[in-house]
């Protein structure tokens, strides 16, 4: 922020709005401002404007920056909506966000990824800014960082490779951890819950009702220069079909440390230990105790029998911000990811370490008035010895920047990222990935355009694995190149009323050289398609309607995804990808008393992977919740699936069941 006579306004939704006085800021130095919000009881004084405030954002351009700044589409989901709905993990919560699809687990965003079980996301995850995708198969550990400790998530969307480079081809999700507050601070969160028996006595795999419990502990304490935070709990879970039972144990910390004005050190770390029970797919007639049916949705194939997977992660990282003066700022970082697994199957075990190592240096400054730009070198090491992917290694190196510009009520942003990577020692090939964009404020809104291209190196795993999966045989493949596309996005966001705001994007992806994988009837290769197209429309309404107690919001997405070109059908809808995706969302708060619920559509998918001729159904589900909040105690239920409807969005793999869950917080 510039030095400079200053005024800091607070609003939050639920009290009255609160006014500091004038501040005098010197440059590269820092100022705390203390303030008490009183609760707001009056309907009719009820503060509208805080539902709306214009958030900022550190992800869409690698520094700090206003919401209606930014030249992409970024989502936000908070700590108070992590908490309202109950959850576990970060991505049971972002499932909900606009355009956001998790199929089994691994994220879509705009259709971007589709679905191959646990290898190469499309979506580039972040740590408080630090790469966490897996060094061996490029995927993504959402149980990483305790839930307890984000703060929010910021999920960018379309090609983010300008600046994170490789596997930000789809997008960006930044899961940021909270700040440690002064004074010392605790948090215990006790979870209960059970899974619902299947609807038919024919379906019926257990004489029990299988349960879920949970517990977290946290403790922090800010100092004028130091301060840190603990956090460490578990979960066990009887799961909701036979053989998924799963035990989660996590532990996290982290460490800030302020040695001069303008300066902080940041140590994080976390480590994570689960032992699952391994359900890939359900079982058909003659391979199980069907009980005459085609198939039990709730029981598996009797050859699957006692497999379970044994996984360890844990990532650390130390980071160096510095506020060299009022018109620079910059950060050195260093980071190690380590993930472990070992399949044990029948007859046969997989097990694969990864390590991946990085460091970054970035800069940004203000040279003139109305102009921003921000430089940066990165590096990164993969080292993955594996009896699957073989042993192998993978250098990257790279070098960025962007420069944004200020014109009256206009933006204009440019920028570009060249990335080599070098595979087991060999020549390093190059990638440019360029991106410009343009934002202006009118009386319509803001109105934001952006075109860039992005890349996607395929990950270890992707090249080299070779196992089998389900009976059928994985082929590696060393020649598997990079896959490429240009983004093109044009949305505004807009104040429709004083409770009414939406954001809609037109969006369109020109993919090459795409990896998707290739099943004939006994073998899977991941290949480069020669050419898709993913286009559509991404909106959100957010509304207060009737009551600013009610907050409503309706998020739809708009798919075409075809291949054009390649060894594919050209025409051909890509797999896993559905052409609609609709959530409504609604959340009533009286006093201390809330209620409310999502519901989810997604359109049957027109191709999938693997039994193409089963059927297939649209996912429509609605997820429940109270809760009641008084000083530090809080107790929220949630009923998800609540009519428990039976479907899956992957092939033969039964998605979640009506679960009932009751989470109680205490907070000093």
């Amino acid at each position: 922020m510039a030095a400079g006579r200053l005024t800091v306004e607070v609003r939050r939704l639920g009290y009255r709005t609160a006014l500091s006085e004038p501040t005098d800021l010197i440059a590269g130095d820092s100022v705390r401002i203390d303030f008490t919000l009183a609760p707001n009881r009056e309907l009719q004084i009820f503060d509208t404007a805080a539902m709306f405030l214009t958030p900022v954002v550190v992800t869409a351009s690698k520094r700090s920056q206003l919401l209606d700044q930014a030249v992409t589409s970024v989502a936000i989901v908070t700590d108070t909506e992590l908490a309202r709905r109950a959850v576990n993990t970060v991505d049971e919560a972002i499932d909900k966000a606009p355009g956001v699809q998790f199929l089994n687990g691994q994220v879509n965003i705009r259709g971007s990824t589709g679905y191959v079980q646990g290898l190469g996301s499309r979506v580039l995850q972040l740590v408080d800014g630090v790469p966490t995708n897996q060094g061996d198969r490029g995927g993504i550990n959402w149980d990483l960082v305790p839930l307890e400790d984000v703060q929010r998530v910021e999920i960018v969307k379309g090609a983010g490779s300008s600046l994170y480079g490789s596997a930000a081809l789809g997008g960006v999700v930044n899961v940021i951890t909270r700040d440690i507050a002064p004074g010392f601070h605790a948090r215990v969160r006790a979870t209960g819950g059970s899974y619902a028996n299947p609807p038919h006595d024919v379906w019926t795999f257990r004489d029990y009702t299988g349960a879920e419990e949970g517990l977290d502990l946290t403790g922090a304490y800010g100092g004028d220069e130091l301060g840190g935070s603990l956090t460490g709990g578990g979960w066990h879970s009887d799961g909701y079909r036979e053989q998924d039972r799963r035990d989660h144990w996590q532990a996290a910390a982290k460490l800030q440390w302020r040695p001069a004005s303008g300066t902080r050190v940041t140590t994080a770390g976390s480590w994570v230990s689960d032992q699952a029970e391994t359900s890939l797919f359900w079982c058909t007639r003659g391979t199980c105790d069907d009980r005459g049916q085609a198939y039990q949705p709730f029981m598996i194939d009797t050859s699957g029998r006692g497999a379970f997977t044994r996984s360890d992660k844990g990532y650390l990282s130390a980071t160096l911000e510095r506020a060299a003066s009022a018109s620079l700022a910059w950060q050195a970082r260093g980071s190690w990811l380590r993930t472990h697994f070992i399949d044990y199957q029948p007859g046969n075990n997989d097990a694969a370490t990864a390590d991946r190592f990085g460091a970054e240096l970035r800069a940004v400054t203000h040279p003139a008035d109305g102009r921003v730009v921000t430089v940066g070198a990165e590096g990164a090491r993969s080292d993955v010895t594996s009896d699957i992917f073989g042993d192998h290694s993978q250098n990257e190196l790279a070098a960025y920047g962007e420069s944004e510009q200020r014109f009256g009520r206009a933006r204009l942003t440019a920028g570009a990222r060249i990335d080599y990577i070098a595979v087991d020692g060999g020549g390093l090939s190059a990638v440019v990935s360029p991106r410009v964009g343009a934002v202006l404020e009118t009386r319509l809104g803001a109105w934001r355009a952006s075109v860039g291209r992005g890349f996607r190196a395929p990950s270890l795993a992707e090249r080299f694995v070779s196992t089998v999966v389900g009976g059928l045989v994985v082929i590696p493949n060393p020649d598997l190149g990079p896959e490429t596309a240009w983004s093109f996005e044009l949305a505004n966001a807009a104040h429709l009323s004083s409770a009414v705001h939406s954001d809609a994007a037109l969006f369109w992806t020109e993919a090459y050289d795409l990896i998707e994988p290739r099943v004939n009837l006994s073998s899977i290769q991941f290949r480069n398609l020669t050419r898709a197209r993913l286009a559509g429309l991404d909106l959100t309404l957010t509304a207060l309607p009737l009551t600013p107690r009610l907050t409503t919001a309706l998020a739809y997405t708009f798919l075409y995804a075809r291949e054009l070109a390649g060894d594919g059908v050209p025409g051909r809808p890509l797999a896993f990808r559905p052409k609609h995706l609709l959530t409504l969302s609604a959340d009533y708060q009286w006093r201390a008393v809330s209620v409310g619920g999502d519901f989810r559509y997604a359109s049957r998918f027109e191709r999938v992977e693997l039994y193409p001729n089963d059927d297939r159904l649209a996912e429509k589900v609605l997820d429940l919740r109270a809760g009641v909040a008084q000083g530090p105690l809080s107790v929220r239920c949630r009923l998800a699936n609540a009519l428990n409807y039976i479907y899956n969005q992957v092939p033969r793999t039964l998605a979640p069941v009506r679960t009932l869950s009751v989470t109680l917080t205490w907070t000093y």
